[in-house]
């Protein structure tokens, strides 16, 4: 036998037992998710075809940090006082005032309705390709008011290993989330893996139109055009993917329908909870919480079937180690 050859043979048996959550502590939910997955890879009564085997993912709290406040509001905020000079009454008009009053809390308990107020103050008046600018160049500066690193490092190291498993297992791995899909797009692929058209989130009106260069563009409108959150994400996953997710992973209310529309598919299904409860590796939080409030989902998850992650006893290591570039 040709030495390389016996090499590849040696290996096998050892790339067949590689860990592929390495991040997640061994115990039964670890073996559920290793379980589900062999299940529907795997000829026989619980097989899925690759074409339906569908993964959703909310984005904040669930793929990366979301406390003290969502990313994309401290992206609004960061407008917000790029853009006061030539907006004086801000400066005592609610939300705006709390945005240039450095008071986060405020913000925080302001609520969605104050978050699309910023938003379309913000994220409107450009075309897609300058908002996307703004955005990839801001995400790649940005960092976290407490871990002092770039958000797109505390994205969840466990949740990266997932994504990665399903996709070598077959798995189509989509996000949606409450964020603004033209926020989400421009960084996804690079830090999750998953590609743009992958991709479902709220989103404001855009209208086709021909710039005073001759060329086309779409234009960001000051109205919203669809919310992806609670409700919406079953719709979202509708619109954008046709089908029914058989894996779906949350941490809020926020997603409480998504999970219950997976899970009430026929065949086999896996919805996963991701409960905040490590306040020194991350934060811990739930039904209080004016971010990502996860209260009834939390009191209906045992009998819905869904599995509850906690972050302090089911994961390892919370963030990727490799440090942030420093400012």
């Amino acid at each position: 036998m040709r030495p390389r050859l016996l090499l590849v043979c040696l290996l096998l048996p050892t790339l067949a037992l590689a860990d592929p959550l390495p991040s997640w502590r061994a115990g039964a939910l670890k073996t559920s998710i290793i379980g589900f997955v062999d299940a529907v890879t795997t000829p026989g009564a619980d097989f899925v075809p690759a074409e339906a085997r569908i993964a959703v993912f909310d984005n904040d709290g669930t793929l990366w940090v979301e406390q003290p406040v969502y990313t994309q509001l401290v992206f609004a905020a960061d407008r917000v006082r790029a853009l006061a000079p030539s907006h004086p009454q801000w400066s005592t008009q609610p939300p705006f005032d709390a945005v240039l009053a450095d008071d986060l809390d405020a913000l925080a308990e302001a609520g969605h309705h104050a978050i699309l107020e910023l938003v379309a103050a913000t994220h409107t008046g450009l075309s897609s390709a300058e908002f996307a600018a703004l955005v990839s160049a801001w995400i790649a500066e940005a960092h976290h008011p407490r871990f002092d690193r770039r958000y797109t490092d505390l994205v969840y190291q466990p949740m990266l290993e997932l994504l990665a498993y399903l996709r070598a297992e077959g798995f189509k791995t989509f996000i949606v989330s409450g964020g603004g899909i033209d926020f989400m797009r421009p960084w996804t692929e690079a830090v999750y893996g998953i590609p743009p058209e992958q991709v479902i989130g709220s989103q404001i009106e855009l209208v086709y139109e021909i710039g005073d260069d001759g060329q086309p563009r779409l234009m960001r409108q000051p109205e919203i055009g669809f919310v992806d959150d609670k409700a919406g994400k079953p719709v979202g996953i509708a619109r954008h993917i046709g089908r029914r997710p058989i894996l779906a992973v949350g941490n809020s209310d926020g997603d409480y329908q998504m999970l219950d529309w997976t899970t009430s598919g026929d065949g086999p299904r896996l919805s996963l909870l991701i409960h905040h409860d490590d306040p020194e590796r991350e934060y811990a939080y739930d039904r209080d919480s004016a971010i990502g409030r996860l209260d009834q989902a939390l009191d209906d998850a045992e009998g819905k079937g869904w599995r509850l992650v906690s972050m302090r006893e089911d994961w390892l290591r919370v963030f990727p180690a490799a440090p942030s570039t420093p400012r």
